[in-house]
């Protein structure tokens, strides 16, 4: 009896430390939570970012960029901190990236790229606002940080001198978003070294089923000092993106499509770290109910893997669910489903996520859940992901 008291224990034990809610709606004055992303900091230390939504769930408003820690691989949490507080207007699509080459800095430098506006995002798109693009770094591990540092004139290009008279490109782009989830930093090949922020914006007038949008990305090849600009990927309504390296220092993009049609994700291959794009195309294996997802690369038993995270129902943002690929992402395997709704359930079960290595032997993901009241975290072993 006591050895089956034991196990039950264990089991229970385990099962529960294996998920986690991080964020939930109400909690330290916030409405809601929303746009989750993490990055590892150190072996089973991790930093978990969202939008703390004070007055309801809508994108645009009073919104903060808050974080919770974990130094047990997601078991536990740290309590809430507020990192950036742009008074009544928002600040959002937080993404992560630990620069981990930078030879002045061997325990890494940990960024955060991050968006704020002055205007709804359809008013912006008409050219009544502007969003702008923002660096804050730590050297520490995220215990102390920079001042935030403007890098708009850098990496977009709006045309809205009322704000800057610099702001007059000529491209006028309009609205403008961060990933949302993490960032990546190329490893290996020519590029390694180099920081790559997934994006997209909108130019010129507004146009149906949001096809005045483009994914691009932003790069820097000196440790954050200055950055360029990378080729857009000519789909109409190619959107929120997240980036992951392939071979020979290859970056695959992996995109949500707005205009709808196909219901499926976009993918865009670059053979030069993220300058420009060989080739880009709708995947047949990866299906969409138009939301955002997240890619990273992982290793088991050496050899690499792709992961990609997205709710897979076509009708609704539902089944959370994770594709592995063997071959840099050009052709996909249903891993598993990380959560699919109640039967009697309604609306959106599970919609954005990231995803994050916790360890050789753990992936973590963490997402939105329940109609948007919480985000959640769960541990998931790379066995059986991808055995």
């Amino acid at each position: 009896m006591r050895s089956a008291f034991i196990f039950l224990l264990l089991f229970f034990n385990e099962s529960f430390s294996q998920e986690k809610i991080v964020f939930q709606s109400k909690e330290a004055g916030y409405d809601f939570f929303r746009i989750p992303a993490i990055v590892q900091i150190a072996k089973n230390h991790l930093m978990a970012f969202a939008e703390g939504r004070v007055n309801g769930s809508g994108d645009f408003g009073n919104i903060d960029i808050v974080y919770k820690t974990s130094k047990d691989g997601g078991i536990s949490w740290s309590n809430l901190q507020v990192l950036i507080d742009n008074k009544t207007l928002q600040a959002g699509n937080p993404a992560p990236v630990m620069d981990l080459m930078d030879p002045l800095f061997p325990k890494g430098i940990l960024y955060l790229f991050y968006n704020t506006g002055n205007n709804h995002e359809y008013e912006v798109r008409k050219g009544k606002g502007v969003r702008e693009v923002w660096l804050i770094k730590s050297t520490d591990h995220g215990r102390t940080w920079s001042d935030p540092f403007n890098i708009t004139l850098q990496v977009h290009r709006p045309h809205f001198p009322s704000v800057n008279p610099k702001y007059i490109f000529k491209e006028d782009w309009r609205s403008y978003a961060n990933a949302p989830g993490h960032a990546l930093q190329v490893k290996s090949g020519k590029y390694a070294g180099r920081l790559l922020v997934p994006a997209n914006h909108s130019f010129g007038e507004p146009l149906h089923s949001f096809q005045d949008y483009r994914a691009h990305a932003f790069y820097s090849d000196d440790h954050g000092k200055s950055f360029q600009l990378s080729a857009n990927v000519d789909l109409p309504g190619s959107n929120e993106s997240i980036a992951a390296e392939i071979s020979n220092g290859g970056v695959l993009m992996n995109i949500r499509n707005q205009f709808g049609s196909p219901r499926s994700r976009i993918l865009a291959y670059s053979s030069d770290g993220g300058m420009s794009w060989d080739t880009a195309y709708y995947s047949s294996s990866l299906k969409d109910p138009v939301c955002q997802g997240s890619m990273i690369g992982v290793v088991n038993k050496k050899k690499e893997y792709l992961l990609f995270s997205n709710a897979t129902a076509l009708n609704a943002r539902d089944s959370l669910s994770i594709h592995v690929s063997k071959d840099d992402g050009h052709t996909w395997k249903l891993s598993l489903v990380v959560t699919t709704a109640p039967a009697a359930f309604k609306g959106d079960w599970s919609a954005y996520s990231d995803l994050v290595i916790v360890n050789n032997k753990i992936t973590g993901i963490l997402y939105e859940r329940n109609q948007y009241k919480e985000i959640v975290f769960k541990r998931i072993s790379n066995k059986k992901i991808i055995d």
